[in-house]
């Protein structure tokens, strides 16, 4: 039952819920494995990496509140909970430890990589059935590929 009524269609409101769903869930997660590899990145790079992660982690967070309060505004309720993320994220394992700042970016650039991929699926899908939550996944897909391009850039 949903207390907010939708202009969609009910199959048209079930693809755009479902790449709006899983877009909250990889940006939650990306704001989660950024901060982990923040808190333990080391290295002559330190700072810069350190610095840089906290940028993936802002942007993250804020995307993922805008992609759940247009859930909520199309009436599917957003699901942002520790075990739905960490059965559906596309983001492999961080290791753990002191990460060194080598690998801080490998890994970055790999997580990116993974929800860049999955965020231009959902941009195809809701092409036709919702132009609105389309633009947003435009939006917030440009910001990450410009992370995943300063990542890319780090370890060249």
């Amino acid at each position: 039952m949903s207390v907010v009524k939708s202009t969609l269609s009910e199959t048209d409101l079930k693809t755009v819920g479902d790449a709006l769903r899983g877009a909250l869930v990889d940006l939650v997660d990306l704001a989660l494995v950024a901060k982990q590899v923040h808190w333990n990145v080391v290295g002559p790079r330190f700072r810069s990496v350190h610095l840089q992660l906290d940028e993936v982690v802002d942007t993250a967070r804020q995307h993922s509140d805008i992609v759940a309060e247009r859930a909520s505004a199309i009436g599917v309720t957003p699901d942002g909970r520790a075990a739905t993320v960490a059965a559906q994220s596309a983001i492999g394992a961080v290791p753990e430890g002191w990460i060194k700042d080598g690998d801080a970016v490998r890994t970055l650039v790999d997580a990116l990589g993974a929800v860049i991929g999955r965020m231009r699926e959902r941009i195809e899908v809701t092409a036709d059935p919702d132009p609105v939550s389309q633009d947003l996944l435009i939006g917030l897909t440009a910001d990450l590929e410009k992370h995943a391009w300063m990542f890319q850039a780090e370890s060249a």
